[in-house]
């Protein structure tokens, strides 16, 4: 059989490494072997922040398939150049198994600029587990972490690798990125309102009823009789988008009084305290704020402005000074009583010495002031 050039080399190489290798064995020295590492599956490193030079938690994830990493084995992460974790420490970092932290009394952390040692002591992870590592403020085992790691300032996609065990490598990446900023406007609103009610409107729930009919820019009294009260509610309706909501006040543009200057005071004495409606039935003939008055009452009942709130049939006295009617602290719809409504009511009676007058007037004027 005649065998080629070529073909004769071959075997003679084969040969040599062959004699070579017999050679070694009996002298004891160590020969050639190759590796058996495998790659880890289902590598990845999740950042809380990937923002360039920002601190950011690091929750790493891995499954080692060959075996398990257990005895005094390590797991050691190495990140790009530009990751700085000279802060990071044990406090920083936690192990876990299948989501189920390892205790930290199993094993200990060693770390450099840029990598991080597991060292197992005790502590083991089963081949093909998922291991978690997580590293920053998101660490709860034992103690919470108090530092993070800072990112590169650099823009782009960093390498972090991971030795686990003897045999498991592997390397992911993650990519470092300025922010979006997301920018918005939304106009404000506010928009309020006054609307006129019947006889029959209730001024304070399940309590006193108004006796007449009223406009959004009238109240009515009518001709007063001597101890027979007269009262007229309005509506009130807001809806706005302020964060902190808003205040309506009113307030008079003068005294209630006629062409000849007579007039009908202010319920108890002008007073901003809400009290029990009282009938004037004892006049004091030397005293004319006695003879008769008006007030003002609100279904609003959560104004904190007064050591007394609002109840059925207590008023407070119309004033040249803005008295609160409503309030709410909060964005609202025209919808709710005390948050997006409130009935106004207001009374008035007289006793047998008020002064005659056909032409007793005033101007209500009613300011609504959101706060954005």
């Amino acid at each position: 059989m005649f065998r080629t050039e070529k073909s004769v080399g071959m075997l003679k190489s084969i040969a040599m490494i062959a004699g070579l290798a017999i050679l070694l064995w009996s002298l004891g020295l160590p020969s050639i072997r190759f590796a058996d590492a495998a790659n880890v599956t289902s590598y990845s490193d999740t950042l809380s922040d990937s923002a360039p030079s920002a601190l950011s938690d690091h929750t790493i994830e891995f499954n080692a398939p060959t075996e398990a990493i257990d005895g005094a084995e390590t797991i050691v992460l190495t990140f790009d150049a530009g990751f700085d974790l000279s802060t990071i420490g044990a406090e920083d970092i936690d192990l876990l198994e299948n989501s189920v932290q390892e205790p930290e009394a199993g094993w200990t952390v060693g770390t450099t600029s840029n990598t991080i040692t597991i060292t197992m002591a005790g502590a083991s992870i089963a081949a093909g587990a998922t291991t978690t590592v997580v590293i920053g403020l998101g660490a709860t085992e034992d103690s919470a972490g108090d530092s993070q790691i800072v990112n590169p300032a650099s823009e782009g996609s960093k390498e972090i690798s991971v030795v686990a065990g003897p045999e498991d490598v592997g390397t992911t990446n993650v990519v470092i990125l300025t922010g979006v900023t997301v920018t918005a406007a939304v106009d404000t609103v506010f928009t309020f309102s006054v609307t006129g009610t019947g006889a029959g409107t209730e001024m304070f729930p399940a309590g006193a009823t108004s006796t007449g009919v009223t406009g959004s820019t009238s109240i009515p009294f009518g001709t007063l009789d001597a101890l027979t009260a007269s009262s007229g509610a309005q509506e009130l309706a807001i809806s706005t988008n302020a964060s902190n909501g808003y205040v309506v006040t009113v307030q008079l543009s003068g005294a209630f009084q006629s062409s000849t200057g007579a007039d009908i005071d202010g319920f108890n004495s002008d007073s901003d305290t809400p009290t029990t409606w009282a009938s004037p039935t004892s006049p004091n003939i030397a005293d004319e704020d006695t003879w008769g008055y008006w007030g003002v009452t609100s279904d609003d009942t959560t104004i904190a402005s007064r050591a007394t709130q609002f109840a059925d049939d207590f008023y407070i006295a119309a004033s040249t000074t803005p008295r609160e009617v409503m309030q709410y602290g909060g964005p609202t719809t025209a919808v709710g009583q005390g948050i997006g409504t409130t009935t106004v009511g207001y009374k008035v009676e007289i006793s047998s010495l008020q002064e005659a007058g056909d032409d007793y007037t005033t101007t209500l004027t009613y300011v609504a002031t959101p706060t954005f």
